[in-house]
């Protein structure tokens, strides 16, 4: 299936959601549109919307929470919802190599919660707002029957061009910031308990997951060094991100597993569930981290840089190749591995956050 195209489904074309799967709505709702104006720099299909402004660009972005969905009430504090609320937009902003500035939210409340409660959610929220230089400027707040849902609109701007998914070329290495997995060791932590490793980092795991660290210095840097070809975040995990980069950029990828950059809490808490280190990375999700591809010769002085300015570890863990073969993930014989996908929200069965 290429992409753009509805999976096969009994009736020759996908009768539900669940068979058309998330980017499958995406690119069935794209197909249908009218092609944006021309100040519409890039539209639907990436981490952001940029828009043509005097003077800059803006770049648009917008998600939405559910509870039980992207968290639990039992799980993480009001403070860290309105912090990870927040940041997940931030993370798309990120992506993009620009600077988030302005954030409009929506809240939808069941009156049951406490006045506390509410004021516990916006600390959070404010606390990383300023730390990236946000200004909340308006929203709208309505009742819900039983379940928090919150939608955060972020706006930002970049100067020059923002970078891309579309944009990687046969040869570019495969990089990506900071660690694979925790948040999905942290999630898989707090729903089974643990006794049997450090509390240090239980927290460490636990801490990935509830409060995620959107790398928005690291994206600048990483755009403004005009090295890069291509960029995501990975919100739904490396399998299913670095498809959405192959992809729009026409090409195919190689990551080789043993090069994927796992923390030791990861591990020991993996061995302490009888779980594989390896599928959270792969597959997990909700790492934020950002994963770019640059020219072979580049990509080494781009890491060293990123890492010297932000001191967030760069690795690189794989390569672009040609069309035709999608992604593929790679053992140390160099066979190829079967790996699952992603969180899909209309196909997954588990809850993602």
């Amino acid at each position: 299936m290429t992409a753009g195209e509805d999976p096969p489904s009994p009736g020759g074309r996908a009768a539900t959601l669940r068979e058309l799967g998330e980017r499958g709505l995406i690119e069935r709702v794209r197909r249908r549109l009218a092609p944006p104006g021309g100040e519409v720099l890039v539209g639907i299909g990436d981490d952001a919307a940029a828009v043509a402004w005097p003077g800059d660009t803006l770049l648009l972005t917008t998600d939405t929470l559910l509870e039980d969905v992207h968290f639990r009430r039992a799980t993480a504090t009001f403070r860290e919802i309105g912090a990870k609320a927040l940041a997940v937009n931030l993370s798309d902003i990120a992506a993009m190599g620009g600077e988030p500035r302005f954030a409009l939210l929506a809240l939808a409340l069941p009156p049951t919660l406490s006045v506390s409660q509410v004021d516990e959610f916006f600390a959070g929220f404010g606390e990383m707002a300023t730390q990236h230089g946000v200004t909340l400027i308006g929203g709208d707040t309505c009742a819900a029957p039983d379940r928090i849902v919150l939608t955060i609109t972020l706006v930002g701007g970049v100067e020059g061009d923002p970078v891309r998914r579309r944009g990687a070329r046969p040869g570019d290495a495969i990089l990506v910031t900071g660690t694979l997995g925790a948040a999905a060791a942290g999630l898989a932590a707090l729903e089974r308990g643990l006794v049997s490793v450090p509390t240090d980092l239980t927290a460490a795991v636990r801490r990935a997951h509830q409060l995620p660290t959107p790398r928005v210095a690291e994206g600048r840097l990483i755009r403004a060094s005009g090295i890069a070809t291509a960029m995501i975040d990975l919100s739904d995990g490396l399998s299913t991100d670095l498809g959405h980069i192959v992809a729009e950029s026409g090409v195919s990828a190689e990551v080789r597993l043993a090069a994927l950059p796992i923390s030791e809490a990861t591990r020991q808490v993996a061995r302490a569930l009888g779980a594989d280190p390896w599928t959270w990375a792969v597959s997990g999700g909700e790492d934020y981290e950002l994963l770019f591809t640059a020219a072979p010769e580049h990509a080494t002085a781009l890491a060293v840089l990123v890492t010297a300015e932000t001191g967030t570890p760069v690795s690189v863990i794989g390569e672009i190749q040609p069309s035709g073969a999608g992604v593929r993930f790679m053992d140390e014989a160099g066979r190829s591995l079967m790996v699952g996908p992603g969180f899909d929200h209309f196909t997954s069965c588990s809850w993602n956050g």
